[in-house]
């Protein structure tokens, strides 16, 4: 998807993956394999292979590898390779759900307790305190659950079930804070943790919260945030993802060119507001396509 984007914003793309088969690599622009961000030397491999394939600018979309990254532009830039990264204390409070429910005291969001339900009232949703997507999440209604799920869930947290209906906003905003879009839809079909179906719509609650979070974690760039709606009262934030969705195709199919307007940002240009108009009720749906691939037998046989 940011490969397209970069492509139709006249880059050429280079696309890096630690896995193989990764289909990102076999879409007809160049690819390369990286150490997976876990691994040592991560970063600087990663710096080293874009001074190598002489790229201008690095777009990451994994929350792990910007724990890797975070505040470490200069380095980047000092090798002629343009960055944007969250400041490290924001990448932290994003990916530890614990920190973040510490993080955004006061804003509108489910109460959350560590290791075990507490006072907490029901029903209730238990998560890894650090993970993505839709793993170990559960929803429980019977406390009897709680012993069983507590066990099965590592790091468990408990958030109380919030009412209402699940959203996800896509967002940009500059280095100085500036939100300069927010374009929230309704999760209609979620598999794996990533919207497969989803409609845009505008509420002016969800580009309150949007604000009061930047202004709170610091957010900037490509981000996504997630939450409920209820027919009163105000967005609950749910998490708050340092980087760009996975459903981020519907907020492009609703007219706002985030990727582009992210790419202007990061070389140094001016936001084309224009480009950012989006419409409301919007949906898209997500079909998939196999790719036959040819990987290198050394590589095949790593996996």
């Amino acid at each position: 998807m940011l490969a397209r984007e970069a492509a139709r914003a006249g880059l050429v793309p280079v696309v890096g993956d630690a896995d193989p088969h990764g289909v990102g690599l076999h879409l007809g622009h160049e690819g390369v394999l990286l150490p997976a961000a876990g691994q040592a030397g991560f970063a600087e491999r990663l710096l080293a292979t874009a001074v190598e394939r002489r790229c201008e600018a690095l777009v990451v979309t994994v929350g792990e590898e910007l724990e890797q990254l975070a505040g470490r532009e200069r380095e980047f830039a000092d090798k002629g390779v343009a960055a944007w990264f969250p400041a490290p204390e924001t990448v932290t409070a994003c990916l530890d759900k614990w920190a973040f429910a510490r993080a955004v005291e006061g804003i509108p969001a489910p109460g959350t307790s560590l290791g075990g339900p507490g006072e907490l009232p029901g029903p209730w949703i238990v998560k890894p305190r650090r993970g993505r997507g839709s793993r170990d999440v559960h929803a429980v209604h019977d406390p009897a659950d709680f012993p069983t799920l507590l066990r099965r869930v590592p790091e468990p947290i408990v958030q109380t079930l919030l009412p209402g209906r699940e959203f996800t906003a896509d967002c940009l905003i500059g280095r100085d804070g500036t939100v300069h879009a927010a374009v929230p839809r309704w999760r209609t079909q979620v598999r794996g943790g990533i919207a497969t179906r989803g409609t845009t719509f505008a509420d002016p609650r969800v580009d309150v919260l949007v604000a009061e979070l930047t202004g709170v974690l610091g957010l900037t760039g490509l981000v996504n945030v997630q939450g409920f709606l209820a027919e009163d009262g105000p967005a609950r934030v749910v998490e708050v993802n340092p980087r760009c969705s996975g459903g981020l195709p519907i907020s492009l199919a609703a007219g706002a060119d985030l990727v582009g307007q992210y790419l202007r940002l990061l070389r140094g240009e001016p936001v084309r507001p224009e480009a950012l108009r989006w419409a409301a009720g919007v949906t898209t749906a997500r079909s998939f396509t196999e790719h036959r691939v040819t990987v290198p037998v050394s590589a095949a046989a790593s996996v």
